[in-house]
């Protein structure tokens, strides 16, 4: 196989500023609400996502069960002055999808 494998995952936040570096996340890791949280978005996203734009950024994310989840949410309003909650997600709209497209030219 090539560079990737068909069931690497990755993550990328998406910012005005710039982004932050691709997320691999090794085969076989379940990403759940608690991964999400612990690993995904408090040990690396929402980490560099401060470093290049302070504290002010507006948070949004896709409708992915993990994303969605009751705990991720309380996180994110907690953690993010902006955060655009599952509810009110376009989840079909190219244009508030940036992330499949940066990971897909990659892949």
């Amino acid at each position: 196989m090539g560079k990737f494998s068909q069931s690497l995952v990755v993550s990328i936040g998406i910012l005005k500023l710039g982004c932050t570096d691709l997320v691999s996340i090794d085969p076989g890791i379940k990403i759940n609400g608690a991964y999400y949280r612990n690993v995904l978005l408090s040990k690396q996203l929402l980490p560099v996502m401060r470093e290049v734009s302070g504290e002010f950024f507006v948070f949004q994310q896709d409708i992915a069960p993990a994303h969605r989840a009751r705990d991720t949410v309380r996180l994110l309003e907690q953690a993010t002055l902006a955060f655009i909650p599952p509810d009110l997600w376009l989840a079909n709209s190219p244009n508030l999808n940036p992330v499949d497209y940066r990971i897909w030219s990659v892949v």
